[in-house]
């Protein structure tokens, strides 16, 4: 029997980043994260199981300015960390990144957020560029499109292709220097009891005593929260991502726009961020009865969460009855077929690499995650936001994208709520915590300011030369 202030289940970016947090910029006497597998961030977190997009908002067409808002702090809290802890991009690369619009329907699209809808404004270093400049930045993206198609995109060099896994062990390495800091690899936790005055929290390792406990376990977060009784009105449509992998076609990342309805990233491409050689494309989106890809024993798992009640079913019949989605889904259960799969998805390649021919791609083996997707049961619908759900307590994090995006975001709204657990027994140093992420994360000015200081210095330099 263990004792702990806090317990973390799931050493994932998110439950990795709640750690960070809390070993860091609170005075949390004692906190311990508990996980599975053997490694830190090996399921969906891990490099191969997801986009390694940074997501601002910027060039997701998907996102309405409001979400872009709340996205893009996120977004900037991370990118800040990797910026002060990654000078050697070991956990990341900087790259180009843009929207692409083809045709006139596209473009007009393109202009009216840039120019109408704010997200100009939203973010200064967007810009909205023409066929020459999008052929010196992506030359394949241009090479063998007709000439006569309408072609704008809206690019900005905050491309942020990330390791997800590298940076949760990057969390995990640095809470670890704090004292009364506990991490248990390769430990299933297979219960949580209500104390009354804490929690019980129950292991194939043994057992830990918590005041409180926050499960950060992806979609297995609902599955916790409904054997304990919470959640109900919830239920999660599972969705496996794939890849299909060319070779070096792109030096960035290169979106098309989202279609309406569609609750999935748009197809696009880019360069791997350990391995600019090889540019994947995707990614698709396949409906799967598990949890986690490749798991068969996460299928008993899905059935927990479904709960084959009518709300359920009915749920799922009124969502994918949708006259968009219904044959989106059968388009991307074609993409895994052997022999017609690549044929299939070829045309989404083309649209972003015009030359690219059926023998030029392949379907990554190995690669692709699932992704949860939250099913409000109640009204019948897809839930397009994160979720959580707060008991006295306890905390269940269920994060579909763009959650590792915010995972530092996350973390800092789930302190607030973990410290009203303790009564305010405990305090979170939030400028500490924005002088370690946001405050490196760089900005026009800051370039500008750059600038001057370097024309200032080559001012004195030629005058101590005069003098």
């Amino acid at each position: 029997m263990s004792d702990t202030d806090l317990v973390i289940v799931g050493g994932g970016i998110s439950g990795a980043s709640l750690l960070y947090t809390v070993a860091k910029f609170t005075d949390v006497d004692d906190v311990t994260l508990i996980e599975k597998e053997r490694e830190i961030a090996a399921i969906n977190s891990h490099r191969t199981n997801n986009s390694q997009t940074l997501h601002f908002g910027d060039i997701e067409t998907n996102y309405t300015l409001e979400k872009a808002e709340e996205v893009k702090e996120g977004a900037e809290l991370l990118a800040g960390y990797l910026e002060g802890s990654d000078p050697d991009r070991e956990m990341h690369s900087k790259r180009s990144k843009m929207v692409l619009g083809v045709g006139d329907e596209e473009v007009a699209k393109l202009e009216e957020r840039y120019r109408e809808n704010g997200f100009g404004d939203l973010f200064p270093k967007l810009r909205e560029i023409g066929r020459d400049e999008i052929a010196e930045l992506e030359p394949k993206v241009v090479e063998g499109r007709d000439p006569g198609t309408e072609l704008k995109a809206l690019q900005t060099p905050d491309g942020y292709v990330v390791d997800y896994g590298a940076v949760a062990e990057s969390f995990v390495d640095a809470a670890r220097e704090e004292d009364g800091v506990s991490v248990h690899l390769g430990t299933t936790v297979t219960g949580v009891d209500d104390r009354g005055e804490g929690f019980t929290v129950e292991t194939d390792d043994g057992e830990f005593d918590a005041g409180a406990v926050v499960v950060a376990a992806g979609s297995h977060s609902l599955q916790f929260a409904k054997e304990m009784g919470y959640g109900e009105g919830m239920s999660l449509l599972p969705v496996a991502g794939s890849f299909f992998l060319a070779d070096d076609l792109l030096n960035g990342k290169v979106y098309t726009l989202q279609m309406k309805k569609l609750p999935f990233a748009a197809v696009h491409g880019d360069a791997d961020v350990h391995d600019g050689s090889v540019t994947r494309f995707g990614p698709t989106a396949k409906l799967v009865p598990a949890l986690e890809r490749g798991h068969l024993s996460t299928v008993s798992d899905f059935v927990d969460v479904f709960g084959f009640n009518p709300d359920s079913v009915l749920s799922y019949v009124n969502i994918l009855s949708d006259k968009i989605l219904f044959p989106y889904v059968v388009r991307n259960l074609v993409y895994d077929l052997p022999a017609v799969g690549k044929r299939a998805f070829l045309p989404n390649v083309q649209k972003v690499v015009p030359s690219v021919d059926v023998d030029d791609i392949d379907r990554a083996k190995g690669y692709g995650g699932v992704r949860p997707q939250i099913v409000d049961t109640e009204n019948k619908e897809l839930d397009m936001g994160e979720a959580k759900i707060v008991e006295d307590g306890i905390l269940f994090n269920i994060t579909p994208s763009p959650g590792a995006s915010t995972a530092l975001k996350n973390a800092m709204t789930d302190i607030e709520t973990v410290l009203d657990f303790f009564d305010e027994e405990y305090e979170f140093d939030e400028a500490a915590f924005r002088d370690a992420t946001i405050e490196n994360f760089p900005r026009p000015d800051d370039a500008e300011a750059d600038g001057a200081d370097e024309a200032d210095a080559d001012g004195e330099v030629a005058a101590e030369a005069d003098d």
